[in-house]
């Protein structure tokens, strides 16, 4: 799927880990306006809004004014999050999920071993009324390859990033983002499908083109390895 081109936006990113805070690297690097938020308070991004201008809100504020919004923070904290914290977004607003369920680290999720897809799970608690888009992107890359592995189109190194999501348009914008990190993308199909890049599919942490990413979509096994079941 080609997506759109990208003007600056304005985006808002909850959670501040590892792949938050690169998130929040790479998309001011390349223009964007990112307000971050952590479980612990605006304080504790200091540094992080020191080197990439970011600005560091409450978890409540994040999605305030912002026109995407990524949620990147452990699976198991979700139902801890602010209730109504994606209220600010205007319907049809895109957001993007990150999210990867660890039982070890999560404790026991129910729906999600019943099989409920993971950011279906996560959009089941944050948008119960069904109003966003949400795409599931960014979360079988390792965290560091966000700054360091992109490359030009057409280069033979080039690799590729599944996305999921229900709304065309969405994962076109989420698209746009993904290739000005310096990836392609593989459309993944919709939410209900987004089993396919959980963890321990063949996808997950797969470093390939987009030959590759398709067939290790393709490969996934429709029951969740027993590695990552509670």
């Amino acid at each position: 799927m080609p997506g759109r081109s990208v003007a600056a936006m304005d985006i808002g990113i909850i959670g501040a880990g590892n792949i938050g805070g690169n998130l929040t690297r790479a998309f001011t690097r390349l223009g964007h306006t990112v307000r971050v938020a952590n479980s612990r308070g605006p304080e504790t991004l200091a540094d992080l809004a020191e080197e990439t201008g970011a600005t560091p809100v409450l978890a409540d504020d994040a999605a305030r004014g912002a026109e995407l919004v990524v949620v990147t923070i452990p699976q198991g904290k979700v139902p801890d999050l602010p209730r109504g914290v994606l209220d600010p977004l205007p319907d049809g607003s895109v957001v993007v999920d990150t999210g990867n369920y660890y039982p070890q680290r999560d404790g026991r999720l129910d729906e999600v071993e019943a099989g409920t897809p993971e950011t279906v799970w996560t959009a089941q608690h944050l948008d119960p009324t069904e109003r966003l888009h949400w795409v599931k992107a960014f979360n079988g890359i390792q965290a560091e390859h966000l700054l360091t592995a992109g490359r030009p189109p057409g280069d033979l190194e080039r690799r590729a990033l599944p996305i999921a999501g229900d709304s065309a348009d969405a994962k076109r914008t989420v698209s746009g983002l993904v290739e000005q990190l310096g990836f392609d993308v593989v459309d993944a199909g919709p939410l209900a499908e987004s089993w396919r890049q959980q963890p321990g599919t063949p996808v997950y942490g797969a470093e390939a083109g987009v030959e590759g990413i398709t067939a290790a979509l393709e490969a996934a096994p429709s029951e969740r390895p027993a590695e990552f079941r509670a």
